[in-house]
């Protein structure tokens, strides 16, 4: 399975998934053997809140997301293409793929403003 991790620096897990323009993406093997990451990064245009869903996209094929902060619309539309967005308070990457894997990943931060951004987001974006 493939999991995608937004992460700006390359070394924490990112936040807002729906502008994130860079993302580690891990192989896990079925004994949980997690690979060395391949970046993907992409431009403002394929950012998944200016992205159109009826075309092809650089993570089609992954099993998961994973990032920090996302809004409900992000997550829907995500479910829509068939990928499990999944939000987590676990800042290392790796950490945060091998949680997934064993169904561990512990819940995002509460972020009461955030959320509230998030969905104002939502609403100027091509997430509904």
């Amino acid at each position: 399975m493939k999991i995608a991790v937004a992460s700006k620096d390359g070394k924490t897990v990112g936040g807002h998934a729906g502008r994130a323009r860079r993302w580690l993406v891990y192989a896990v093997d079925d004994g949980g053997a997690v690979s060395a990451p391949e970046i993907v990064s992409f431009g403002a245009e394929m950012v998944f809140h200016n992205f159109a869903d009826d075309q092809p996209h650089p993570l089609d094929g992954v099993t998961a997301l994973i990032a920090a902060s996302a809004g409900e619309g992000f997550l829907k539309r995500m479910a829509r293409r068939g990928i499990d967005a999944r939000l987590t308070s676990e800042g290392d990457p790796v950490a945060a793929v091998r949680a997934y894997h064993t169904n561990s990943l512990p819940p995002p931060k509460p972020r009461p403003v955030g959320g509230l951004l998030c969905k104002a987001l939502d609403l100027l974006s091509n997430h509904r």
